[in-house]
């Protein structure tokens, strides 16, 4: 873990996340390129502190006044993030989130709407995909961005496409009225930059899924963002949309940080509509897969996920970190021709972008990562011992 996990413009980004500190537990914190200073006196979780009005002002405001002590060089802080290289006496920095739900929306982009049906008509199958693939484009295109979701047109396409026995469920929320809005983890369980991430021992075709995250309170506004790894296993979802659960929430299986961005003068949901993610996947066979997703792109706007994922229906009292989805589904063959792209233990992924910094994350198997095993509960007694809670 180096510096460049960080903002490239970095002397404007208000920067907030959580540093485990030995002797303390996770300590909500402010990161400068310098220093990590300690938020606690402000608020005790993340959660706590997205729900002050104007919260970055509010962090602001604190940090100037010079009560926010020094925990940290955040550089030493970033380099004992990397899990294989820890010193366990020494801080590092977890997911920047606590306890927010953690959502995800699906099938928001053209492209890998495109790849969920094909998942489907495969059946799971990654030797099945590549003859699938070309069936399906012949028959419905490559190219539905001019569709809007919901509109008219979208129906009459649905008409067209049931008529030809080509609609899914997947072309149903990626082209229909409603988006789909899953739980990815549980409160407490992501993983920051620097952790391992886990993929189930049992699949044989999964992917990273490189994308943007928005941190929203309770109130339904978007304070912040961030960089997500929705690890996902295609062949689970393939074979049944009734097995998304497995597919996506296995131990160590999200991937948060490396730290919430605050939205300012200086960044704001404009800027996350035109964020480009670059991902980069490393693998330990010399395998190299590079791979963009542009939130430019996407079929429903940022804000409207959240309205469909918190509103008058469903609230989230504790605020909740949302995954905006992907338009990235790798397809490069990995491990013979018409095999596509899965992952090996030892792959070590890279998601970034220019004004959120990069998440880094080594994969391995679900039952191999740290076991989840620091909760709300451990949280809260914590936080009582030090006295933070009112």
């Amino acid at each position: 873990m180096l510096p460049t996990s960080l903002p490239q413009d970095m002397h404007h980004a208000l920067l907030i996340g959580r540093l485990w500190v030995p002797s303390l537990g996770p300590v909500v914190v402010a990161i400068t390129s310098q220093d990590v200073l300690d938020l606690s006196a402000l608020a005790p979780t993340c959660s706590d502190l997205l729900e002050k009005p104007q919260a970055a002002s509010r962090v602001r405001e604190f940090m100037v006044s010079g009560r926010a002590a020094r925990l940290a060089s955040t550089t030493e802080a970033l380099s004992n993030s990397d899990e294989n290289n820890r010193q366990a006496q020494q801080p590092w920095f977890m997911a920047p989130c606590d306890l927010q739900a953690i959502k995800a929306a699906g099938v928001t982009f053209v492209a890998s709407m495109l790849e969920r049906v094909i998942e489907e008509q495969a059946r799971g199958d990654a030797s099945r995909a590549e003859a699938v693939r070309q069936a399906v484009v012949a028959v419905i295109g490559d190219n539905l961005r001019s569709v809007k979701p919901g509109s008219p047109e979208s129906a009459k396409l649905k008409e067209v496409l049931l008529a030809q026995g080509m609609w899914s469920q997947y072309l149903e929320v990626g082209i229909g009225p409603d988006a789909e809005i899953f739980t990815k983890a549980q409160p407490m369980s992501a993983v920051g930059s620097g952790s391992q991430v886990g993929i189930h021992p049992g699949s044989q075709w999964n992917n990273p899924e490189p994308e943007i995250v928005l941190a929203v309170n309770s109130r339904g506004e978007v304070v912040g963002a961030t960089l997500g790894n929705d690890v996902n296993l295609r062949d689970f979802e393939g074979r049944s949309a009734l097995l998304l659960g497995k597919a996506k929430d296995n131990n160590a299986s999200c991937a948060i940080g490396p730290f919430i961005r605050l939205f300012d003068e200086h960044f704001g949901i404009d800027d996350v509509r035109q964020c480009d993610l670059s991902l980069k996947v490393q693998g330990p066979d010399g395998f190299v897969l590079q791979g963009s997703s542009s939130l430019s792109q996407i079929s429903r706007d940022p804000l409207n996920l959240v309205s469909q994922a918190m509103g008058q229906y469903h609230q989230y009292p504790d605020g909740m970190m949302l995954f905006l989805g992907t338009m990235f589904a790798p397809t490069q063959d990995r491990h013979g021709p018409g095999q596509g792209f899965t992952h090996v233990v030892g792959d070590v992924v890279s998601v970034s972008t220019p004004l959120l910094g990069t998440l880094l994350n080594q994969v391995t198997t679900s039952d191999q990562a740290p076991a989840w095993t620091y909760g709300t509960g451990a949280l809260m007694r914590d936080l009582a011992r030090r006295g933070l809670l009112a």
